[in-house]
């Protein structure tokens, strides 16, 4: 059954008397009045309010990049239009109407909507889990959103696709190859093999072959970012490092800007599931735990802006007693200023060294295994590379949607870099191969045909053994996301970047140095980037809750010199 049908009291609560004298307080504005049939708002408008409403009705509709509407459901008085994109003012991914005998209905702007649900924890409790479960629904019904029209196995649509999906923007992908629906858009539209994949942007724009930049602008993903505006803290990387210090900021007052180049989560995100984290005994995907992190990041006021690459990091001045400001230059040529900087970047996944890699990646080599990669393959013969919990993870994810699963190890087993009850979970699949001291020597395919076929070879034996496949995943590690640091801080010969005392010995007159602080006073960093971190998310969302407290003390303990000091306005609510 539909989420709707199975949770439409929580998705749609109808709000007492007393909840709507207590709503009131927080409005933006006073009660308006949409005459029958007017729009109270449509899709892709920005800033629109979420309404609260007091007599009448509003009739919400989904509509998607074809302009094809659906009906969804009629709010009543009591009920709140809206759903988690009105904590940031993004644009609306529905349409609403005032019904038949108009509406009466109090605003709420992000602003206001955020301090309602801070501000009132049982009322904000409802509103939060509505909101979300409506965007869960949204996502699930289909028919809302962008429309994806191309080849479904494309390296560009599945790099959209993905994109998307991780950032919790509903789309629907049509198939251009095969007659029907997609087919006859792409003949209709007068489009070529080359102008696709194509997005139909719910406002009716067309982006033919878009990145992923462009797809965020269409959707107005992106925000717009004031270079003049000073944060409190600027993090970088949205993984679950990133996001938990974004959460803890926010939530004790600091400004916080997270800027991340591709989607929230990280690595994590890609996990299709979680089973050690505490509090989830039944295991959670990863971009499930990261959703719900940007959610409450949101409801802090926290400002996420994706994807935006970070270029280069330029440090504040050396002059003892000078706080500085940080300068963080992005890949569309603006800059954000912030008084203290977080590294949360993580790392980059390793590739293997082998003549035909670059060019068949995102073409049938896939770096994470979520559900867009899972219907590719399905029923097929698949290789993975990795002996990690990663590499278990999506072992046990994908095995019993493919025919056959071929776990590549270069060592002699798992149990030296795999969790036990993976190991056990493996062993008990059936159409899991393990081939111990095995590495990939040759790859065949084309970026015609993609990947077609792989040799492997046993690395004692010399042996060597053909593989038909289309899809490998590759789980070799990562290497530190560091280089836009631009030498700001020390790293190590890795590029990972050194905290603590090792980073920058105290000296007389001097504080000593916070343990996740580096070699420049006011820049932190956390996660896997940070040399010696644990590589586990636990640890990743711990070292963001710890850095949090560092930042306080940086911005408002102690002032570079060792001379108390307060830094005037870093610690004031924004709420």
């Amino acid at each position: 059954m539909a989420l709707i049908d199975t949770r439409r009291e929580q998705m749609f609560p109808v709000l007492s008397a007393a909840q709507i004298d207590m709503a009131r307080r927080f409005a933006s504005g006073e009660p308006r009045r949409f005459a029958p049939g007017e729009m109270v708002f449509d899709v892709g408008e920005r800033g629109v309010p979420m309404w609260l409403i007091l007599d009448g009705s509003i009739e919400v509709r989904r509509r998607d990049g074809r302009g094809i509407e659906v009906p969804m459901v009629v709010e009543e008085a009591g009920q709140f239009s809206g759903e988690v994109s009105q904590l940031a003012g993004r644009p609306a991914l529905s349409t609403g109407r005032a019904g038949h005998a108009g509406v009466t209905a109090i605003p709420f702007d992000a602003a206001h909507l955020r301090a309602l649900v801070i501000g009132s924890a049982e009322l904000g409790e409802t509103i939060m889990r509505a909101l979300i479960l409506r965007r869960v629904g949204l996502i699930e019904a289909g028919g809302v959103g962008s429309v994806l029209i191309g080849p479904p196995d494309s390296p560009e649509l599945i790099r959209l696709h993905g994109f998307l999906t991780r950032n919790a923007y509903p789309a629907t992908v049509l198939d251009s190859r095969k007659a029907g629906e997609g087919h006859d858009l792409v003949e209709r539209l007068g489009l070529g093999a080359s102008d696709l994949p194509v997005m139909l942007c719910p406002n009716g724009t067309i982006l033919k072959r878009p990145s992923d930049a462009e797809a965020a602008a269409c959707l107005g993903i992106t925000p717009d970012l004031d270079p003049e505006h000073l944060y409190d803290v600027a993090i970088v990387g949205a993984g679950p490092a990133g996001l938990a210090t974004a959460v803890y900021g926010a939530s004790e007052g600091l400004s916080v800007l997270v800027l991340d180049q591709r989607a929230i989560g990280g690595q994590a995100g890609a996990s299709a599931r979680i089973e050690n984290y505490l509090g989830f005994p039944t295991g959670i995907s990863g971009q499930a735990l990261a959703g719900r992190a940007f959610s409450q990041a949101q409801k802090f006021g926290a400002e996420v802006a994706l994807p935006l690459e970070v270029t280069r990091l330029v440090c504040g001045t050396d002059k003892p007693g000078v706080r500085p400001i940080f300068t963080l230059e992005l890949g569309n040529g603006s800059t954000v200023r912030s008084r203290s900087v977080v590294i949360a970047s993580g790392a980059r996944y390793r590739k293997l060294d082998l003549p035909n890699f670059e060019r068949l990646q995102g073409n049938g080599i896939h770096y994470w295994a979520s559900p867009i990669e899972a219907r590719l393959c399905e029923g097929e013969d698949v290789a993975l590379v990795g002996g990690g919990n990663s590499a278990g993870q999506a072992t046990v994810f994908l095995a019993p949607r493919v025919r056959r699963l071929h776990l590549i190890l270069r060592g002699s087993g798992l149990e030296a870099s795999m969790s036990k009850y993976l190991i056990d979970r493996i062993g008990a699949l059936p159409n899991v191969e393990l081939h111990a001291h095995t590495e990939i020597a040759r790859l065949e395919g084309d970026e015609a045909r993609g990947l077609t076929a792989a040799t492997c070879r046993h690395r004692h034996s010399g042996a060597e053994r053909n593989h038909a496949l289309r899809h490998l995943f590759v789980f070799i590690g990562a290497d530190p996301n560091s280089s836009w640091l631009d030498g700001c801080v020390s790293t190590d010969a890795q590029g990972f970047v050194v905290t603590g005392p090792a980073a920058q010995p105290a000296s007389a007159g001097q504080r000593p140095t916070f343990s996740l602080e580096t070699s420049r006073p006011g820049v932190f960093a956390i996660g896997d980037v940070r040399l010696g971190s644990t590589k586990r998310v636990s640890a990743a969302v711990g070292e963001g809750a710890a850095v949090v407290a560092q930042i306080h003390r940086f911005l408002g303990g102690s002032s570079l010199d060792g001379t108390a000091g307060v830094l005037a306005g870093s610690l004031t609510p924004s709420l």
